[in-house]
């Protein structure tokens, strides 16, 4: 899961191809939902194991915006993204993912969050890339995508659940066939695959073997 450069449109924390899907339904363009502060920052932290997450800094969504809820020391950045209105998306990011994707996932989520409509936001993400104001990885950059309580949206609005505990790794033009997998893949009996294939945010997904819970009592409704 998920955005744009030059015209090119990622989804991409909370949107994998082929993620099994319900009723559609969900949006884009519109408030999100704001947790308190706590429960937020636990939500969070629950995106990487905590030998990643304990030392993060966290960001939370508030109306005006996110802001710093708990300073970090490890150059790890976690946050519950909402790229869709329903959805809830705890993640965590490297340094380079911190600079990089997070800083476009970001914008994204508050800007629908103000009401702005996607292809305005679409169209001054691509132009923020032009200018620098917003980069590209210069090397693989990580997410953690790993807390049994995300919420996720497939690319078609649909809700997806919280599919598999994942990593997302960043990899400017990487594509299926780099790396053996047909394009596109074969999402019914291997998750592994390359979202975005063979464009600027081409992100290798890969499932892990365990999900991290939040502490007991955090888990949202």
């Amino acid at each position: 899961m998920m955005r744009a450069i030059a015209g090119t449109v990622l989804l991409l924390t909370s949107t994998v191809t082929g993620l099994p899907g319900q009723a559609a339904g969900a949006g884009q363009t519109g408030r999100r939902a704001i947790l308190a502060r706590e429960l937020e920052i636990a939500l969070a932290r629950s995106a990487a194991p905590a030998s990643v997450s304990a030392a993060a800094r966290v960001l939370v969504l508030t109306d005006a915006g996110f802001a710093e809820g708990a300073a970090g020391t490890n150059g790890v950045t976690c946050l519950v993204n909402r790229s869709w209105i329903e959805s809830l998306e705890p993640e965590c990011f490297d340094a380079e993912a911190s600079a990089t994707v997070m800083q476009t996932e970001v914008y994204r989520t508050e800007q629908y969050h103000k009401g702005r409509p996607k292809d305005e936001v679409e169209r001054e993400v691509s132009a923020r890339l032009s200018d620098g104001r917003f980069r590209l990885p210069r090397r693989p950059a990580l997410v953690y995508m790993m807390s049994s309580a995300q919420k996720l949206v497939s690319d078609d609005g649909r809700p997806a659940g919280k599919w598999l505990p994942h990593l997302m790794l960043y990899v400017p033009y990487l594509t299926n066939p780099d790396l053996g997998l047909p394009d596109p893949p074969d999402m019914r009996g291997f998750a592994v695959n390359v979202s975005d294939s063979g464009r600027p945010w081409a992100t290798l997904v890969v499932p892990v073997r365990s999900f991290v819970d939040p502490p007991p009592g955090t888990m949202p409704p």
